[in-house]
């Protein structure tokens, strides 16, 4: 088996960086979903505590490293100005258009979003780590934002694979 250059750095993108994102986010849900003071023991606490920060901190990152990559890596190959390049492909056909038009302008845009709000999560994690427990409205906010960061790159996410499938980078 081997790769391009080109789908390398698409694997890294989606599939590196995809994957430590969802264990960070299902680490991250769950720490944030139990962090409740009638669950837990002090020491219970502090080793949710710790996994907590690896998790919100996990999902930063990979959050941060999709994005990145995303932008000055792979997107420069799809816009490329040629008549083969993924872009000029959609914009080619009046029926696949609006994959460019909505989708990538999701991913252009909006996703930078997520990485923001992952960030924020990450900061209040670490910042209050156990003490999250006697603030359940900021532990509330938190877990909100958190599963807001999550939604906004799982669209740009199934977004990113429904026009690689429609228009591939080559």
């Amino acid at each position: 088996m081997s790769l391009t250059h080109h789908e390398f750095w698409t694997l890294v993108h989606g599939m590196v960086f995809g994957a430590v994102f969802l264990l960070g986010f299902a680490g991250g849900l769950e720490g944030l979903w139990s962090l409740r003071p009638h669950l837990m023991t002090a020491e219970g606490i502090r080793g949710r505590a710790l996994r907590l920060k690896i998790g919100t901190t996990a999902m930063a990152v990979a959050a941060w490293g999709t994005v990145l990559t995303g932008t000055w890596i792979v997107y420069p190959w799809y816009r490329e100005d040629v008549p083969d390049s993924p872009r000029s492909v959609l914009l080619a056909d009046p029926a696949k258009e609006q994959w460019h038009h909505f989708g990538m302008e999701w991913k252009e845009h909006i996703a930078w979003i997520s990485p923001i709000l992952a960030t924020l999560v990450a900061f209040i994690v670490l910042y209050y780590g156990a003490g999250l427990i006697l603030h359940e409205r900021l532990r509330r906010t938190t877990l909100a934002l958190f599963v807001l960061a999550f939604a906004i790159a799982a669209i740009a996410g199934i977004l990113g694979a429904l026009i690689t499938k429609t228009a591939p980078l080559i």
